[in-house]
């Protein structure tokens, strides 16, 4: 399994867990589906949550000024976010 292979399966085991949205759902997930302010689940404490699961299991770093809106509005911007902090 790829690097980013790995990251993508990551981080939808992380949506599924933290949002309750199950396998299936997480699995649906497109580059363009909407994350924040789409998925009712996904509310300004999930962000806070998610964040935090992203460093636990990904082995990263992430400092508060990397975060803006945009990351959390597609699921493809935040994988890109997540790859970019990954190989870093």
């Amino acid at each position: 399994m790829t690097e980013a292979n790995t990251v993508d399966a990551t981080l939808r085991a992380l949506l599924a867990d933290v949002l309750g949205l199950g396998e299936a759902r997480a699995a649906a997930l497109s580059e363009g589906s909407g994350l924040f302010g789409e998925l009712p689940e996904f509310d300004s404490m999930a962000v806070a949550t998610v964040l935090t699961e992203m460093e636990d299991r990904l082995g990263i770093l992430i400092d508060d000024d990397e975060i803006d809106g945009e990351i959390f509005e597609t699921y493809g911007n935040l994988l890109a976010f997540s790859l970019r902090k990954v190989t870093d």
